[in-house]
């Protein structure tokens, strides 16, 4: 049994739609499709951002600008051949909530509406994520609960579809994941139906091993691990959601990226980790690397101090300062003296701050911020065993006379984040690609 999904650009024309049937309908064991809302077509946006704007337009004009979206499903609708009046009961109780709905309920109605339509289509059953997917007080998303119900109300369909991007909080009000969600909700009903592949269809081949549009001659990755996939999807590759792993993890499903327009590519698979290591996946990558993937815009807050490390507690303290502001930190690389944390970029007037929360904190001998930071990743299980990857990277920067600003290895061994500046971002990308030929 196969669980898929199919993002915006797949569901956002008549054309389109059709091929999505054509693929589901090409294979009996994809039973359970989760789907996006339309994206982007020919003179039209997304409809998420549609639904945004219903969301921003004065409570009283909302129905006006929501009747965009309605003209959008209904031309898709009649376009298919379905009944007209198909979403008719659809579109008049999300009328009647518009004037005080929250931002979530619209924005998500995207998502509904494609679902009820696509499941008309091909006849399946539609299944409303709303009482399935779990969100506790605060938006927290709960796991464990959600696989509960996921399971509990899946197993009574043979073939269903799913929207994608939300479900509900215990106060029964709708709550989103963040943009890109759908990819979460299709690896949360591959888990809950024990498939045995998650396939993802999107609009390109699949992850590359560096952005294509900055390395026209990157090439398409036929696997990558649910680590590696982790870090390039967090560092920039923006081919699947980063937490759109963890359901299929717990349960050692592999996830098939591949193209609905481009059926004849092999797509990217993404596996089990030690599945991988241990052999049971052909690889036809040769080099040590299997990814170069980053971003622009990050800060780093550089201190030392005397005798920093005999100072219990001292790196809790300086952390602390970013929790009050609640500032995620990307990575903190250190030696006895010194410190550097890193982290995304913030506005003037929280930065100032937070350098004042810090000498308040920890009375450091010196410290200042630099505010000009492109982080790069190098991903790949093969440098474990390769030595003087490091050494490669920092000595092919040179060459390039790149100024290398900061690097930092994890103890797993399957990352190694160097820190240039931001103007120096895309020739640090073609240099590092072209020394390790990934």
């Amino acid at each position: 049994m196969k669980a898929v999904k199919f993002g915006g650009t797949s569901m956002s024309t008549v054309e389109s739609i059709r091929t999505v049937k054509n693929i589901i309908m090409s294979e009996p064991e994809r039973r359970f499709v989760v789907v996006s809302a339309p994206g982007k077509a020919p003179g039209e946006n997304k409809m998420t951002d549609m639904l945004a704007e219903v969301y921003k337009a004065e409570p009283s004009k909302r129905g006006e600008v929501f009747s965009l979206v309605k003209a959008r499903f209904i031309t898709l609708v009649n376009g298919l051949g379905l009944k007209e009046n198909l979403l008719d009961d659809e579109f008049a109780e999300i009328e009647g909530r518009l004037s005080n709905a929250s931002y979530d309920y619209i924005v998500s109605r995207g998502e509904y509406l494609c679902a009820k339509m696509l499941a008309e289509y091909i006849g399946y059953d539609f299944v409303d994520a709303e009482g399935m997917v779990v969100f506790r007080s605060g938006s927290f998303y709960d796991d464990e609960c959600t696989e509960r119900r996921c399971a509990e109300a899946l197993k009574k369909y043979g073939r269903a579809v799913v929207p994608g991007f939300y479900g509900s909080d215990p106060n029964g009000n709708i709550v989103t994941f963040s943009r890109g969600g759908s990819d979460i909700t299709g690896a949360i009903v591959a888990r809950a139906v024990g498939a045995s592949v998650y396939e993802n269809f999107t609009d390109v081949d699949g992850f590359m091993t560096c952005d294509p549009r900055t390395v026209p001659h990157a090439a398409l990755l036929d696997i990558v691990t649910y680590d590696e996939l982790r870090e390039l999807a967090y560092m920039g590759a923006n081919v699947l959601h980063p937490e759109s792993i963890f359901p299929v993890r717990k349960a050692n499903i592999p996830i098939h990226i591949l193209n609905t327009f481009n059926l004849g590519s092999i797509g990217t698979k993404i596996v089990p980790t030690d599945d991988f290591l241990a052999g049971k996946y052909e690889c036809k990558r040769r080099s040590p690397i299997t990814a170069i993937a980053g971003k622009r815009d990050f800060y780093s807050l550089y201190l030392d101090k005397t005798m920093m490390n005999t100072e219990v507690g001292f790196i809790r303290k300086v952390l602390s300062c970013f929790e009050r502001f609640g500032i995620s930190v990307e990575h903190v690389p250190s030696g006895i003296d010194s410190m550097t944390v890193v982290f995304s970029a913030v506005d003037d007037n929280t930065a100032n701050a937070l350098i004042d929360a810090v000498k308040t904190e920890v009375n450091p001998d010196h410290i200042s911020l630099t505010t000009d930071i492109a982080l790069i990743a190098i991903v790949g299980h093969g440098m474990k065993s390769r030595p003087g990857t490091a050494a490669r990277a920092i000595s092919r920067l040179s060459t390039a006379n790149i100024n290398l600003r900061m690097i930092d290895q994890g103890a797993s061994e399957i990352n190694i984040i160097l820190g240039v500046s931001n103007a120096d971002f895309e020739r640090a990308l073609v240099a590092l690609n072209g020394e390790f030929e990934v």
